[in-house]
């Protein structure tokens, strides 16, 4: 541990020796060598500053991260929670909000379809609301367009039916199975497809991926519950236990 100190010490003392030549800007090449050289043969002596390094970056990148979504949370909360584009399923006047980030060709997703449609069941005070984050290719983002425009005609439970067969379909899926959805379900076609290419439509797409943009939702199925947010599949228990402490303290961890 002194050896470590020392050698942190003389390495400070070398960048001290030669900070006024790097502020002026004059270091000569044989300067450049030697501080080169210098610190070269620290880091070897000590590589374990080069894993303190990237532990303390990850650390400060977390910590940002986490800044960034409390600052979108708050400052884009309507966007996020009663935006006009996005559906909500079960109790509409819900106690507890969640927000699930999902993509119709995520297998994690379509795994997580199960317990949602679980807690809704079983929550009658839950308030889920249904982003399309079509990020796995131009099917993603073909069926996100159609599911985007169906919330135009079928509401409510309606919606939830498609939904439901839509992401429980397995294997990959596109326009063609988004649509053939909305037909069995009773969706007027011919206006289906003029509301598909509407600015509209687009618009609300963009609007979710501005959003986990600024979340840092890089994947899916990604979540936001109460004031905190998760990436990744949640298990039935987890998210249930995270619903039960916003109920208790306003936070997904008590």
């Amino acid at each position: 541990m002194l050896s470590k100190w020392l050698g942190g010490l003389a390495l400070a003392a070398a960048v001290m020796l030669y900070a006024p030549a790097l502020g002026a800007g004059e270091l000569t090449n044989e300067q450049k060598d030697q501080l080169g050289k210098f610190i070269h043969d620290y880091v070897v002596s000590h590589p374990e500053i080069i894993k303190e390094a990237a532990e303390e970056l990850d650390r400060r990148d977390k910590a940002a991260e986490a800044a960034d979504r409390e600052k979108t949370m708050a400052g884009e909360a309507a966007k996020l929670f009663r935006s006009p584009n996005q559906a909500v399923v079960g109790n509409p006047d819900g106690d507890v909000t969640l927000v699930e980030f999902f993509d119709y060709n995520c297998g994690y997703c379509k795994q997580s379809l199960a317990t949602v449609a679980k807690l809704v069941e079983s929550d009658s005070k839950l308030r889920v609301v249904l982003k399309d984050f079509a990020i796995l290719g131009p099917d993603s983002v073909e069926t996100a367009e159609v599911a985007t425009a169906v919330r135009q005609q079928l509401k409510g439970q309606k919606f939830w039916e498609f939904h439901k067969k839509l992401l429980g379909t397995r294997g990959h899926i596109g326009k063609a199975q988004a649509m053939a959805a909305a037909k069995e379900l009773g969706a007027d076609m011919d206006q289906l497809e003029k509301d598909i290419k509407s600015p509209a439509t687009h618009a609300a797409l963009a609007e979710v991926e501005g959003l986990a943009e600024k979340l840092h939702f890089s994947g899916t199925p990604s979540w936001v519950i109460g004031q905190d947010a998760y990436v990744g599949g949640l298990s039935l228990p987890d998210l249930k236990a995270k619903i039960d402490s916003v109920r208790k303290c306003g936070k997904a961890a008590c």
